[in-house]
């Protein structure tokens, strides 16, 4: 049997180490009064602002192009918006013993998040699966999530995730889809811009959920929400994640086996159906759960990191798999005849 090698160093986002300071930052000093105001008030302009760039660099003429492989597109989004839905839901039977009822908020969430578009483009090209159904699978998600994600969130979290209500609607349409739409109508103008600045305009990206996730564990730490969770919580919930990540990932790889998809393809699909964006999760959830954002958020976080060191794991070894596959010898039909024919002839 193949032996399952760790690699030397596993893949800690160095992002995370930021946004864990930036928590830390939140917990010594936390925004209050007329502070606390201000950070609101950028903490909605910068998801607008997310939400416009997200829109002004999404390609509609890429995406269309990408409708080709339309059945690999609709598993990932049945993958992450039916399949991990119905797995955050079962998971209610956890509590209060295992989680408490707002981590419970927070996993909900999660699994109404949208996928991620880098991470399961390197884990795709890395395992030597099919780069461009992972770019369009991850793409596809992301656009569906901005209008799935608030709807589901508003129908399956109630009250504490903002409920369905006029307001909430009404927050989810100016600082979410109006932001987005814009990006889209301006992108003939600005498009060449965003596409020569994206390093800078990716900075511009981070610094914004930072200050979106200074603002909700600001407000986490005002309310004293923190005292609602403890150690053992915490551990049921990164023990609950995992067997949520393990389910999706043999889900999505024995599924794609038997939707006759090609090797290729059931690496685009294991890592893209699998996966939770945090970049996209953050903004909404400030928009959703308002002050409560804090444990809404914090599931999320532990997701994220956990899926990108097992999935690191998992796609080197497909290619080890897939380079084993290259440098083996070929067996040729003709070779046994064409021998015994010359031992007979000699």
């Amino acid at each position: 049997m193949k032996r399952l090698h760790w690699p030397s160093r596993l893949p800690i986002d160095p992002y995370i180490l930021l946004l864990l300071g930036t928590v830390g930052l939140a917990a010594l000093f936390p925004a209050r009064g007329s502070a606390a105001d201000v950070a609101s008030g950028a903490s909605t302009a910068a998801v607008a602002l997310l939400f416009f760039l997200y829109g002004a660099r999404l390609s509609t003429r890429e995406a269309l192009d990408g409708l080709r492989h339309w059945r690999l597109h609709v598993t990932v989004l049945a993958c992450t918006f039916l399949v991990f839905p119905l797995l955050g839901l079962a998971a209610r039977g956890l509590v209060p013993v295992i989680l408490t009822h707002p981590l419970y908020q927070g996993l909900l969430f999660l699994t109404l998040v949208p996928s991620t578009v880098q991470s399961s483009i390197a884990f795709t090209s890395m395992a030597r699966g099919n780069v461009p159904a992972a770019i369009c699978a991850g793409s596809f998600s992301s656009l569906v999530g901005i209008v799935a994600t608030p709807l589901l969130a508003a129908s399956l979290l109630g009250g504490n995730g903002g409920g369905f209500s006029a307001d909430s609607l009404l927050k989810i349409v100016l600082q979410l889809l109006v932001p987005f739409l814009a990006g889209q109508l301006l992108r003939r103008w600005i498009g060449g811009f965003v596409s020569r600045n994206k390093r800078v305009l990716g900075l511009v990206d981070r610094g914004s959920i930072l200050l979106v996730v200074y603002t909700a564990f600001s407000a986490g730490m005002v309310q004293g929400i923190w005292h609602q969770v403890s150690p053992a919580r915490l551990g049921g919930l990164v023990a609950v994640e995992a067997v949520i990540l393990a389910v999706m990932l043999l889900l999505t790889w024995y599924g794609g086996k038997a939707l006759r998809f090609g090797r290729e393809d059931r690496i685009a699909l294991q890592f893209a159906g699998s996966k939770k964006s945090l970049a996209a999760g953050l903004p909404m959830a400030s928009v959703l759960f308002g002050a409560q954002a804090a444990l809404a958020v914090l599931p999320l976080m532990l997701f994220h990191q956990m899926q990108l060191i097992v999935c690191a794991v998992i796609a080197k070894r497909r290619a080890r798999e897939a380079a084993a596959e290259v440098t083996a010898p070929q067996p040729v039909a003709t070779t046994r005849t064409a021998v015994g024919t010359g031992t007979r002839s000699g």
